[in-house]
């Protein structure tokens, strides 16, 4: 048996004619009838009635036409899993990634890429989560650097680092005295909090972790805003914000006096590559994920114990 002799099967079913169907194959009618009767004999038994005009499959015949164009999908697959490895790191990459990683990822592991693979054209776009899954789902994007959170199961989660929330205080502010920040602390009646709008992760897993009472009368000060701005706005001596570990990585040494752990255990996010189950470029994948966990340091590399992750 094979992938030929199942193609020629499936030609005669489409089009009911031994001599349509060779013409569709490009073979001569002699030729796809031998291959087809060849079939017929190895298996023993017979898949066209060729009593009948126009031809038609025997019962018997259908069920092996089925099971012939799922073979030959399967074949095809196996074809496209090739060729997309022979041109796995070249061409044209979508990638989505949450406005919370990307200024402070992207140039750790980015331009390195560049130069080492020329001949792959990355595009990058800022989205939020949910935005990325519909992006994946309609294909306007090829992956997806997220926070793992419930709600991804229909995807491909292929995991990267780990990375810790810290708080990040104005001198002025009370919390400022704390040498770290416990969930009650953000509980206080006029504590001024800079948070991301809703549908931002980030904010989203902190306001969780920390029970939040403050969150919205937080968010009814500022809107729209952005991490780096509310920072600014911490600098300038005014309340507490967020930011996540490789934000920290950043800070000279006089922005690291603001900052403040969270009390053990401290939240912690997941940082996941999400892409479709179907996903094929597999060597890209792994070359990605290489990339990034090289660009980060090795103890964001796994679940700390004095982390929980949120």
């Amino acid at each position: 048996m094979t992938l030929q002799q199942l193609e020629y099967i499936l030609a005669v079913n489409q089009f009911r004619h031994f001599a349509k169907a060779a013409e569709y194959c490009r073979v001569t009618q002699p030729t796809l009838s031998a291959m087809i009767q060849k079939l017929e004999e190895e298996l023993d038994t017979r898949i066209f009635d060729r009593s009948q005009q126009p031809v038609c499959p025997t019962p018997i015949g259908i069920h092996i036409i089925e099971q012939a164009q799922n073979v030959l999908v399967q074949a095809n697959r196996i074809k496209n899993i090739i060729e997309e490895e022979k041109h796995s790191l070249t061409g044209t990459f979508n990638l989505g990634i949450l406005p919370t990683i990307a200024p402070y990822l992207l140039p750790r592991f980015f331009p390195q890429l560049m130069k080492k693979y020329p001949g792959l054209d990355i595009r990058v776009v800022e989205m939020k989560t949910n935005d990325i899954k519909k992006a994946l789902q309609t294909g306007e994007v090829d992956a997806g650097i997220v926070a793992s959170l419930a709600g991804m199961e229909e995807f491909q989660q292929t995991a990267l680092f780990y990375e810790q929330f810290f708080a990040y205080v104005a001198r002025e502010d009370a919390l400022s005295q704390n040498e770290v920040i416990r969930t009650s602390d953000l509980n206080v009646n006029g504590e001024q909090l800079w948070l991301l709008d809703e549908g931002h992760c980030f904010r989203d897993q902190l306001v969780r972790f920390c029970q939040m009472k403050a969150a919205r009368t937080s968010q009814l000060a500022y809107h729209l805003g952005s991490m780096e701005t509310f920072m600014r706005m911490v600098e300038s001596g005014k309340g507490v914000t967020f930011i996540p570990e490789l934000a920290v990585l950043q800070l000279s040494e006089v922005q690291k006096e603001l900052i403040r752990p969270f009390a053990i255990p401290c939240p912690t996010r997941q940082i996941v590559m999400l892409t479709n189950k179907n996903f094929i470029r597999y060597t890209l994948l792994e070359t990605l994920t290489k990339e990034i966990q090289s660009a980060v340091p090795k103890e964001m590399l796994s679940l700390r114990a004095t982390q929980i992750a949120v």
